[in-house]
């Protein structure tokens, strides 16, 4: 049962994400948006990771990183769930070739290659907690041997601006769950879970993964690639 609720809540994200197209942008970053400051370091950060080579880029949505990635990347797996996500990113990257778009759910998705580097922007807090191993399980098996992660999110002081509730499954403690609404008065529920650094970086080097994580302000960002001792994913079984 907990596992059908839960299937329920991610179907329920998604749908938000393909309601939410036409106010995206708007909502995404508002004019005079508070947080704008707090972005420059990630995009700068990101641009000393230089994503070269071949990149997949989970939950890509209108494209804004896309577009920042293609400064480094030869070429581009958008993978989203969203058609009218995929048709913005389409427009804000001007159709660029070296892009390939995903239509898909991740947390259903196997890898088609290997992919240099493997990053997501605002995406791993909505991994439900009980899907977080086997999503990064995902991410191991789409990267090329010396492969690299790149990703961010907001911290956990980010909930203060959130209307967060909890919501209980049977063999779960909780999932965190906000409520997101739209102008026509439609709401969704939206997995949001806030990571300290402290705590990411503890789960993620238990699973495997050395990581090196930056704050600023409410967001987070952060590096991994596989630890010494770990086998590359090409020396895995099948």
């Amino acid at each position: 049962m907990a596992r059908v609720e839960e299937d329920e809540l991610v179907r329920e994200q998604m749908q938000y994400y393909r309601a939410i197209v036409p106010e995206y942008d708007v909502t995404s970053s508002p004019p005079d948006d508070p947080l704008a400051p707090y972005r420059r370091p990630i995009e700068m950060g990101l641009d000393g990771f230089r994503p070269t080579g071949r990149v997949l880029e989970i939950a890509s949505g209108s494209g804004a990183w896309t577009a920042r990635l293609l400064r480094h990347a030869s070429s581009i797996t958008a993978l989203d769930s969203s058609p009218e996500m995929h048709e913005l990113a389409r427009k804000r990257t001007g159709g660029d070739p070296r892009v390939r778009y995903l239509l898909t759910d991740v947390f259903s998705w196997q890898p088609d290659g290997r992919y240099d580097v493997v990053f997501f922007a605002n995406w791993l807090s909505h991994v439900p907690p009980r899907r977080f191993q086997r999503f990064w399980e995902t991410v191991r098996a789409g990267l090329a041997p010396a492969g690299r992660v790149f990703f961010a999110d907001e911290l956990e002081d980010a909930c203060k601006y959130e209307d967060v509730f909890r919501e209980n499954f049977v063999d779960d403690p909780s999932v965190p769950v906000v409520r997101r609404s739209l102008p026509d008065g439609r709401t969704f529920r939206v997995v949001k879970v806030f990571w300290s650094p402290e705590d990411l970086q503890s789960t993620l080097g238990a699973l495997g993964w050395d990581v090196e994580i930056q704050t600023e302000g409410p967001f987070y960002w952060g590096q991994a690639h596989l630890g010494h001792g770990e086998p590359a994913p090409d020396d895995r079984a099948p």
